[in-house]
């Protein structure tokens, strides 16, 4: 009786500390650094910031309960004084390691809360988010188990993005860049409508907008804003994940869209009722990204480009 209750113990003690494991993989055709962040009260996992080549994977394991999020960055480098940062997702730590740093919107975000956060229950549930914009395609895929559905977003919207949400890396000074990330609405204007704020701080007043619309039009099982979770939220239990970057085969080395999703845009008005900012609305990533020592992205970023090297200015 003893041994049983030992191995029981054993068992029990195991499924505590181990709950999941995510295997994220880079099917880009550029190098994504992904990023880690545990939410309060969950432990930080063996790494929070790390580098995928193409083609590379990488398993991280998860306790029970573990709660947080990860997300890609790209267009990454270190300066000369050896500052690390990145064109999108960027966690602000000067380090590949984030080390507690969130993404900078806009970024892709998948969102986890394991066996129901330790509030009972035992499912997991786990989503991909743009309510805080996107910035590359990501697929959230349970392993291990069946009945299970996959969240994410398999289209590449940076092209697509309308021109008040774009952000554009832009090289030298002849007018010339890539769309390399697309802003929520709520960024982008900072009304209480889109960010769900004030009068609009409940499902009964905060709608779908136009702009929300155009992201669920192209990624219907992502989150689109606030209080999309009807189609948006998924739940599994005991199972491992595998989390993949630019799941498509159509997914090609740059991050330009080359009209995948032709109803992305179905019923999208120019400025929906409010002014854009900046040069057209679009947003130009600034100075301080030193892409020298970055040849791979470097590579991806100016492939069509007859500049030597990629100046980045905020307009």
């Amino acid at each position: 009786m003893a041994n049983l209750f030992c191995v029981a113990l054993v068992f029990l003690f195991a499924q505590g500390c181990l709950s999941a494991t995510f295997t994220l993989t880079n099917n880009c055709g550029y190098t994504v650094w992904p990023g880690v962040l545990s939410n309060a009260g969950s432990p930080a996992l063996a790494t929070t910031g790390f580098v995928l080549e193409p083609g590379q994977s990488k398993a991280l394991n998860a306790p029970a309960a573990w709660s947080g999020r990860l997300w890609g960055r790209t267009l990454c480098s270190a300066d000369s004084a050896g500052k690390f940062s990145c064109g999108t997702g960027d966690c602000a730590s000067g380090k590949v390691e984030c080390s507690g740093g969130g993404a900078a919107t806009p970024a892709t975000l998948a969102e986890f809360t394991l066996g129901g956060g330790g509030g009972g229950g035992g499912m997991d549930y786990y989503d991909v988010s743009l309510v805080d914009g996107y910035n590359l395609p990501m697929l959230v895929a349970p392993q291990g188990v069946g009945g299970c559905g996959s969240a994410g977003c398999v289209a590449d919207l940076n092209g697509l993005c309308p021109s008040e949400l774009k952000v554009v890396a832009r090289t030298g000074d002849n007018g010339g860049g890539e769309s390399v990330a697309c802003k929520s609405a709520c960024e982008a204007f900072g009304a209480a409508q889109y960010c769900c704020s004030g009068a609009y701080s409940n499902p009964n007043t905060c709608k779908p907008s136009s702009y929300s619309q155009f992201f669920k039009n192209a990624c219907p099982k992502a989150y689109s804003y606030a209080y999309d979770d009807a189609t948006s939220t998924f739940t599994c239990a005991a199972a491992n994940y595998l989390i993949t970057f630019c799941p498509s085969s159509n997914t090609t080395s740059t991050q330009k869209s080359s009209g995948q999703n032709p109803n992305a845009n179905v019923g999208m008005p120019a400025t929906d009722g409010l002014p854009s900012n900046g040069d057209g609305g679009m947003v130009f990533l600034g100075d301080g990204y030193d892409f020298s020592v970055a040849s791979s992205v470097v590579a991806r970023a100016t492939a069509s480009l007859a500049a030597p090297a990629l100046s980045l200015l905020i307009l």
